[in-house]
């Protein structure tokens, strides 16, 4: 290769060469003075930001000679650490990025084989490679980090800063710093004559306004607004004069640094030349708002729930519920008659949006006061909520029943009434202890196990050494171990199944006494129907069906399906949800006695257990209590303040997408009862409500919004619950359109009376499954009670003749 051909190579590298070149002049520069932009670009945010207005004047000039030395030292320093770059040293950075250092291979000569005309070959042929490749150069960026140099990037700290002197500052108020200088005040005429910023308070978003740059005469600016004057030029020569401040100790109007707060409506003025004059319209900061709902609901485990809404023009910072006794209001009866100690109230935080508005907020207040003395009394309940201002606003008080976990077990629910009356006052400890004693004397199959009476002996034990001297610790240790106590036989499961179904039933005709909640109806239910099955189960295991047996009810007694049972609970339940308390309360007299003196069979027809849509039916009440399962521990992680750990390594959110997924594949698996209309139609658009509640759950648990998921998931049992009881009626009328029992045995129907007969050939008065019975007439309980009690008067008759009572005797233990 030769010379020229050297050259050339050389020549097609020129450009990015020139490039090279150029980002180490960048390169170098940037190390050797970047302390000097620095402190430049520090000292022009601090003078935008108005600094040296707000200092002494003393201050001003040490800041004004110490910046001067940083400057000069920055100088002095970069002019010391650079170092000028060369050609050679771009040449030899560009080479250093290519394969092989080919621009310094052209640049070399062959030291042997001079004379050899082989080896001059083969050196020829080396550079032409090389000239190939160095053709292909590129070049090479700077590198112009220098966190090495800057640890604590202080580069990045002076340019943040006027980056936001720029936006809330203002360029010209560097030019003020002309006026510490000697001749200062000629040099600043060139300037404005004054400045004038409003800053409204940061919680209400709105920006700083530069009053030099307003042309409107009214400016309308919130309370608390912040306004700062600067005068320049000779003292006097503008005063400012404003009625918006209310200060009695302002400062002379010549003074040059003029700050005050916007507190009410009126005029604000620069007097002098160029001066300028507004009106200024103040909006005050009015006080939040909230509004609860007048109505409190409670779930099956007791927790209480309430809507409420709160408003503030700017959002509001703060909420919290303040419940109290409402002592006049609680019945002085049993021991509650002595007057109690003394009850603190609580306070609760109210659930606000992590993010997002809060100028209105709509949510739930969702909590557990279900220990506290308070629970199921009659309080006070005071909703309060605060805006950034401090401004607070609060609701008219509520006087309601608190809600909290209700037990229906007989013997928790008395325990629980001990526990509550020793919390009301530790003067009713001694009565307590002998009530406690009296319920625990002859214990006989009321305790589920051994142990909850061995810890409730425990417990009496203690009382009755500490019942005239208990202390509130002791109260407190006592009230807690009765609430384990109570919970574990509220919730133990006892051994027989016979025993856990009529201890189901018992549960179920005692909520709906005491007017339960649906979801507390719906729980209970629940446990019935799985003791029902588990008893089922068993007798099945005991008493095998023979299929050859043709043995009717009648010879045998009266006997009574699951699926009959069902249809009866689904008729139940709406009739609870109905308000519908005393038709309730006679059908569920009427399922225990059916089910204490009538054999129970399994169901083998087209609506018996083993059919898809009965299947499909007890699929939904399975999801629904996953569900409730998954609500329950939402409602944990929102107590706890933070996301506890996952079932089966999964997150809530998962596991509501699981169960939402679960509940499209009922719904679109085709087996749900009905025929695609009427009421199957309404089953499937609730279960469609309910998909998107649940879709709704799932996106507030992504965002961290418990309170919002909890809402949403108590809208998808809704809607679930109203879906199933929409399939069981469609269920129910399908059993009547194909004129089969859901045993799958035809209905007796006496011609003439159009219904069918009791074993007694007298006509039912029980047509389950249907609703003609209970809608026939709204005294028809009133009536069937008084008939019931004629009849128990005239068995009780010993001057009636032994057959009639025989006959009235039958009568009653049928119905």
């Amino acid at each position: 290769m030769t010379e020229s051909s050297e050259a050339q190579a050389l020549k097609r590298i020129e450009t990015p060469l020139r490039i090279t070149l150029a980002g180490l002049w960048a390169e170098r520069i940037t190390r050797a003075f970047w302390p000097f932009w620095t402190i430049a670009i520090t000292s022009l945010a601090a003078a935008a930001f108005g600094l040296q207005d707000l200092l002494p004047i003393e201050a001003a000039w040490f800041g004004m000679v110490t910046v001067t030395l940083g400057l000069s030292w920055g100088i002095i320093h970069g002019i010391r650490a650079f170092r000028r770059p060369t050609r050679v040293e771009a040449l030899i950075r560009l080479d250093s990025k290519l394969p092989g250092q080919p621009i310094a291979a052209l640049r070399d000569t062959q030291a042997i084989g001079i004379t050899d005309e082989a080896s001059k070959a083969v050196w020829a042929a080396h550079r032409a490679r090389m000239a190939a490749r160095a053709s292909g150069a590129k070049p090479v960026q700077p590198d112009l980090q220098l966190s090495s140099r800057d640890p604590f990037a202080l580069r990045y700290v002076a340019l943040t800063a006027l980056v936001m002197a720029l936006l809330f500052g203002s360029i010209w108020r560097v030019t003020s710093v002309a006026g510490l200088t000697p001749g200062g005040t000629a040099n600043a005429a060139a300037g404005p004559a004054w400045e004038g910023w409003a800053q409204p308070p940061a919680y209400t978003g709105k920006p700083a306004l530069y009053l030099n740059d307003q042309t409107a005469d009214a400016l309308t600016l919130p309370t608390g607004t912040k306004l700062q004057i600067r005068l320049y030029g000779e003292p006097g020569a503008l005063i400012v004069s404003e009625t918006v401040s209310g200060r009695t100790d302002a400062p002379p109007a010549s003074q040059p640094t003029q700050d005050f707060t916007v507190t009410t409506s009126g005029k604000l003025a620069i007097e002098g030349a160029a001066g300028r004059e507004w009106k200024i319209i103040a909006t005050p900061d009015n006080a939040p708002s909230i509004t609860p709902a007048a109505e409190i609901t409670r779930d099956g485990e007791g927790r209480f729930k309430q809507k409420f809404t709160a408003k503030d023009d700017y959002g509001v910072t703060k909420g919290e519920v303040t419940i109290a006794l409402d002592l006049a209001a609680v019945p002085r009866s049993f021991g509650l008659k002595t007057d109690p100690e003394s009850i603190a109230p609580v306070t609760l935080d109210l659930p606000l949006p992590f993010k997002g508005s809060r100028a209105e907020i709509k949510t739930t207040l969702v909590d557990d006061l279900s220990e506290s003395v308070l629970s199921n009394l009659p309080v006070t309940v005071t909703y309060a909520v605060t805006d950034a201002a401090g401004n607070t606003g609060t609701a008219e008080p509520l006087h309601l029943i608190l809600p909290g976990k209700r037990f229906f077990d007989p013997l928790a629910d008395a325990l629980i009434e001990m526990r509550r009356d020793i919390l009301w006052s530790r003067a009713n400890a001694p009565a307590s202890l002998e009530i406690l004693k009296a319920v625990s004397n002859q214990p006989g199959d009321i305790f589920p196990d051994d142990t909850s009476y061995n810890r409730l002996k425990a417990v009496i034990k203690r009382l009755d050494a500490e019942a005239k001297t208990l202390s509130p610790k002791a109260r407190d240790e006592i009230a807690k171990e009765l609430w384990a106590i109570s919970l574990m036989i509220e919730d133990g499961k006892l051994n027989n199944a016979k025993d856990r179904m009529m201890r189901a039933q018992e549960r179920l005709a005692e909520a709906i006494r005491k007017g339960a909640s649906p979801e507390e109806i719906q729980k209970l239910m629940d446990e019935m129907r799985d003791a029902l099955d588990e008893y089922m189960a068993e007798e099945a295991k005991k008493n095998p069906k023979d299929p050859n047996d043709e043995t009717s009810p009648q010879q045998n007694g009266p006997s009574i399906t699951q699926d009959q049972i069902d249809q009866m609970l689904n008729k139940l339940q709406k009739l609870m949800e109905e308000g519908k308390t005393a038709e309730a309360a006679e059908l569920m007299k009427q399922l225990q006695d059916l089910m204490n003196n009538m054999k129970v069979q399994q169901g083998d027809g087209t609506g018996g257990k083993g059919s898809p849509g009965k299947q499909a039916m007890k699929d939904l009440g399975n999801t629904l209590r996953d569900q409730q399962g998954l609500s329950d521990d939402s409602f944990r992680d929102l107590q706890d303040g933070q996301e506890g750990p996952g079932k089966d390594g999964k997150t809530l959110s998962e596991r509501q997408q699981e169960l939402r997924d679960k509940l499209q594949e009922l719904r679109d698996g085709g087996n749900l009862p009905g025929q695609g209309g009427g009421k199957n139609a309404e089953g499937k658009q609730n279960l469609d409500d309910a998909g998107r509640a649940m879709e709704d759950a799932e996106r507030a648990l992504n965002d961290g919004d418990l309170p919002g998921a909890l809402d949403k998931q108590a809208e998808a049992m809704d809607k679930m619950r109203e879906g199933m009881r929409d399939f069981g009626e469609a269920l129910a009328d399908q059993d009547r359109q194909q004129g089969a029992t859901p045993d799958g045995t035809q209905k007796t129907e006496d011609p003439q009376s159009g219904g069918p007969r009791d074993p007694l050939g007298r006509e039912n008065g029980l047509h389950i499954g249907s609703d003609g019975n209970l809608a026939e007439n709204k005294d028809i309980y009133k009536r069937a009670q008084e008939l019931l009690d004629q009849i128990r008067k005239r068995s009780a008759d010993q001057s009636r003749s032994d057959q009639e009572r025989s006959y009235l005797n039958r009568l009653l233990d049928l119905f």
